[in-house]
């Protein structure tokens, strides 16, 4: 099955990048974690960034494979428990579909994304940076897996 986070933000700090990869690299052939960068929409001095906004929901659209399940992380999405997101990604698999999870960049995402979103997904009440997001997403989905095959890293 796989999972990807398809994200906004290509030049990140390299801790981003070395903490979503060591996630990644820990997943097996049964569960694959893919990360899909979108660069971000141009921001314009004081314009608003609806602009931008609207060319990352493109990006992200065009980046999301045919019949995949969409999760759209919000602040106001749902909050679940990791054994609820175990439960969701063992659903997801008897569907045979891939999941993307969308994460959006500094003003969130596009409503087109919202739109096109099966699930919307809350981390926390707190608004996370979208750098932080993309790592706090790889850790839950390893541990979701985690619960799925009985591993003892998730200690509840």
């Amino acid at each position: 099955m796989r999972l990807i986070v398809v994200a906004a933000g290509t030049r990140l700090p390299d801790w981003v990048n070395a903490g979503f990869q060591d996630y990644a690299g820990r997943f097996t052939r049964d569960y694959e974690l893919e990360l899909k960068e979108i660069a971000l929409g141009q921001r314009a001095g004081s314009s608003p960034p609806a602009q931008a906004i609207a060319k990352e929901g493109e990006k992200m659209l065009a980046a999301i494979p045919q019949g995949a399940y969409v999760v759209a992380m919000q602040v106001g999405g749902r909050n679940i428990s990791s054994e609820q997101l175990a439960q969701f990604l063992q659903q997801r698999a008897r569907d045979g579909r891939d999941v993307v999870f969308c994460i959006g960049g500094p003003e969130g995402l596009a409503p087109e994304i919202d739109a096109r979103a099966d699930f919307k997904w809350s981390l926390s009440a707190l608004t996370l940076p979208h750098a932080l997001a993309r790592v706090v997403v790889a850790e839950a989905l390893y541990r979701a897996v985690m619960i799925i095959k009985g591993h003892p890293y998730h200690r509840a």
